[in-house]
């Protein structure tokens, strides 16, 4: 039980009452407009303030826009906060799409271990993916990290086929990486192959709305989207291990 033994405790709770009161209102104002106005809109997950002063988040999954407290005007756009430089829309996103590296499918990743491998990053890519193999040979002058690589085939038919060539070859990590690397295309599969696992991956990276390659996860959640230089993995590892 709580006792409130102060007018001022009191006079407090109901000030958050009152304000928790009007920003629910508010945020039913706007989602009653923008649902009217926008009959197209996709299904709005959330509303809530932004740190900007009248002007209100909409979450659509894992997208953002803004909108006045009406919902007369959409703003597309990154909010930067010019005394820490730090775009807090994008960290607002990647707090969204956060996965936790203990629910990666881990066991139908083609795992590398390089130096001590006691870092870890698990990248996901596509066979037909240039960004990807210009990644993966940047990978190679990365120290003491485990990556667990998802073949995820999102880039064509052609790419199915590959990422099956591969996953059925009697080597598949050094096959992947012999295609990624230097070029050199799998053998064609004959006979029956098990490729379940690439379907499982599939179907994680639509789960998560992974939708291009390379994606990256680091230990402490991180998500980052596209091929990163060698020296921003290196700091993005360091500071998972940190976390």
């Amino acid at each position: 039980m709580i006792v409130l033994s102060t007018p001022v405790a009191v006079a407090g709770l109901l000030c958050l009452a009152l304000f928790g009161s009007a920003a629910l209102a508010q945020e039913a104002v706007i989602r009653k407009n923008l649902a009217e106005r926008i009959p197209n809109l996709p299904k709005i997950d959330e509303v809530t303030r932004s740190p900007i002063a009248g002007l209100w988040e909409v979450r659509i999954g894992t997208d953002i826009v803004y909108t006045d407290e009406q919902g007369n005007h959409l703003v597309q756009g990154a909010i930067v906060d010019t005394r820490t430089k730090v775009n807090l829309t994008e960290a607002r996103i990647e707090k969204l799409t956060a996965v936790d590296f203990a629910a990666l499918p881990i066991k139908d990743a083609l795992v590398y271990k390089q130096g001590n491998g006691q870092r870890k990053l698990a990248v996901f890519g596509d066979p037909n993916c240039g960004y990807c193999k210009r990644f993966e040979r940047d990978l190679l002058t990365v120290k003491d990290v485990t990556i667990y690589t998802f073949v995820y085939p999102i880039l064509g038919p052609d790419s199915s086929t590959k990422a099956r060539d591969i996953w059925c070859a009697k080597d598949a990590a050094k096959t992947w990486r012999a295609w990624m690397i230097d070029g050199q295309a799998p053998s064609k599969t004959i006979g029956q192959c098990d490729t379940v696992a690439i379907d499982r991956i599939v179907e994680f990276g639509r789960k998560h709305r992974i939708q291009g390659t390379p994606a990256l996860f680091f230990e402490d959640g991180t998500r980052k989207p596209g091929a990163l230089p060698a020296a921003e993995v290196e700091r993005l590892l360091v500071a998972a291990r940190k976390s």
